[in-house]
């Protein structure tokens, strides 16, 4: 098992103080990790020393910035079992889910095709298949959650039929914590000739992933929910369906050849690298990637298991606490959600971060969902490498505080 209290001497912020007098207590990692100091050092190290573009110049430089960013990109497709060019990096997991949508939706669904969802998507696994329909006519259809926060797989079954082109699910919910079975919606899908499309924002950061294993269609992520800078993430594609897809950004350095008539692109991963890339930070997700590995995916995933099992324990002893999704903490990754009888999650949050304990409120983009289920907000405490039970007894100490506060309102 990992140590959380070692491991925290790695991030330095988490050596902060706020509010004067308050160690702080980071309990919104599901919105963004913290980075380790070894990834800030990469980040440093890059621009100090190594400084240009990559595929550019003949010069010291250039050609350490193109060896830097080819040897990062071999590191990241290699930390999702995948082979690097199976990998389009993005910004983002957002950006990786828009991009199957114009690189291979707009040429391979029609209007009489469904795109079928689920109910518990992230609004970035919502809007842009949204859109898509809007703007062809195909349909989009939403399997069910069921009143314990799970996946209705009955409904799935009956649902997947020759029409579903496209299954777009996420592997963890952010709301939920709930851990899909993505391996059993893959093999359903394949067998009507459906494409999976997997949103694993929640789900890098916190198990062991194997893209060729999973055998979905495309897997996207975030770096900075993984250790990692903001601003890169990736989509990782089946070659199948790569070879199918078009680029989605136009420019420099994907090209092998323009005339003013036509344009050639490159080879792969070349292909879809439109202009200069953010190469400072597609080293320090390298580097981010190398540092979980040295952990250990396994034994991160088991301490992940450990808090929510911990955090599920403490939270059901609060009055007024009425935790969402699954109470089987094996179900589970990343973090636990809860309502507050008769305090909005506003309220809540801005108790606990008087206490020091930072959270996420809202709807955590799922308004669907909450409407689903006719909660206002929710708030909700997640997790990495880095917290520790204290941090989870810190928050149900701080939750006393918003009972103190409010039975006097």
């Amino acid at each position: 098992m990992i140590d959380p209290q070692k491991i925290r001497q790695d991030f330095p912020i988490l050596r902060r103080v706020v509010h004067g007098d308050k160690p702080l207590v980071y309990l919104d990692s599901a919105a963004t990790s913290q980075k380790p100091q070894a990834v800030l050092d990469a980040i440093v190290q890059y621009y100090t020393n190594h400084n240009a573009n990559v595929h550019r110049g003949i010069h010291v430089l250039g050609d350490e910035s193109t060896k830097m960013f080819t040897s990062a990109r071999d590191t990241i497709a290699k930390f999702f079992g995948a082979d690097s060019d199976e990998l389009i990096l993005t910004r983002n997991t957002t950006e990786g889910l828009n991009a199957v949508v114009y690189s291979w939706v707009e040429s391979h669904i029609r209007k009489e095709d469904t795109i079928l969802l689920t109910e518990m998507e992230h609004h970035s696994n919502i809007v842009p298949w949204q859109r898509f329909a809007k703007r062809t006519g195909c349909s989009l259809e939403y399997i069910r959650v069921s009143p314990d926060g799970e996946l209705d797989l009955q409904d799935l079954k009956k649902k997947c039929t020759k029409h579903i082109k496209l299954i777009a699910v996420a592997h963890v919910s952010n709301t939920l914590g709930v851990i899909n079975p993505i391996t059993d919606i893959v093999e359903l899908a394949h067998t009507v000739g459906a494409k999976v499309v997997v949103d694993g924002a929640q789900s890098a950061p916190h198990m062991p992933i194997n893209f060729h294993t999973l055998e979905c269609d495309a897997f996207a992520f975030s770096g900075h929910k993984m250790l990692g800078p903001m601003g890169i993430g990736g989509l990782v594609v089946r070659k199948e369906m790569m070879n199918e897809m078009d680029p989605f950004l136009f420019g420099g350095g994907m090209i092998r050849e323009v005339t003013y008539e036509e344009t050639t692109f490159a080879d792969l991963p070349d292909k879809f690298i439109g202009g200069t890339p953010d190469v400072a930070s597609t080293v320090g997700l390298a580097t981010a990637c190398e540092y979980l590995t040295k952990l250990g995916m396994d034994q991160v995933f088991a301490h992940d298991h450990e808090l929510v099992e911990y955090a599920l324990e403490k939270l059901s002893t609060v009055d007024g606490v009425n935790i969402v999704g699954p109470m089987e903490a094996k179900k589970r990754c990343g973090s636990v959600a809860f309502t507050y009888t008769g305090v909005h999650a506003h309220d809540v949050a801005q108790i606990l971060d008087s206490e020091g304990v930072a959270v996420r409120s809202g709807h955590h983009c799922t308004m669907p969902l909450h409407e689903k289920f006719g909660w206002i907000a929710t708030t909700r405490a997640s997790f990495n490498v880095y917290t520790t039970k204290e941090d989870i007894d810190a928050l149900v100490r701080a939750l006393a505080k918003v009972k103190k506060v409010f039975s006097r309102v």
